[in-house]
Formats: structure tokens, sequence, C-alpha cells
């Protein structure tokens, strides 16, 4: 059974977008080649979560948000 994560492909191109960066500059950032990424923004992939909270400490918001569990983006 393959889960997608709407909410945080959605939040994750919104933060990328919101900060200028390009799909292939967050690829770099996460050690993955370009077409990984784009199939974790697109919700195909699944991420670790160690990477999930290096993408939360990157755009200072808390992990929930990411997740699409709280509209608040403030972390603890």
């Amino acid at each position: 059974m393959e889960i997608k994560m709407p909410d945080f492909s959605i939040r994750l191109k919104e933060l990328r977008q919101e900060k200028g960066l390009k799909q292939a500059e967050m690829a770099e950032f996460l050690g993955y080649i370009l077409r990984h990424y784009q199939k974790v923004e697109r919700g195909e992939v699944n991420i670790p979560s160690l990477t999930l909270a290096r993408l939360a400490d990157y755009f200072g918001v808390s992990t929930d948000y990411l997740l699409g569990r709280s509209d608040d983006r403030r972390t603890l």
C-alpha cells in the first residue's frame, strides 16, 4: 500500500519557493539527485525522520507543520 503525503508535498514546495530556491538546490542540500528530490516534493517518496527534522530546522518550522498536522509554523 502506497502512502502519499499531500500536505507535506505542498508545504515543502511552498517553503522552497518562499526562499527562492530551485529544486536542484534542495536536492544538493539533502544529498539527493534531482529526480529523487522531485519525487519527494510530489509525495511519491517517503523521507527518513532525520531528513524531516533537517528540513524543519532549515526552514525554521515544526515537523508537525511540514507534515500537515498543524498550521502553526513555530518550533517548540
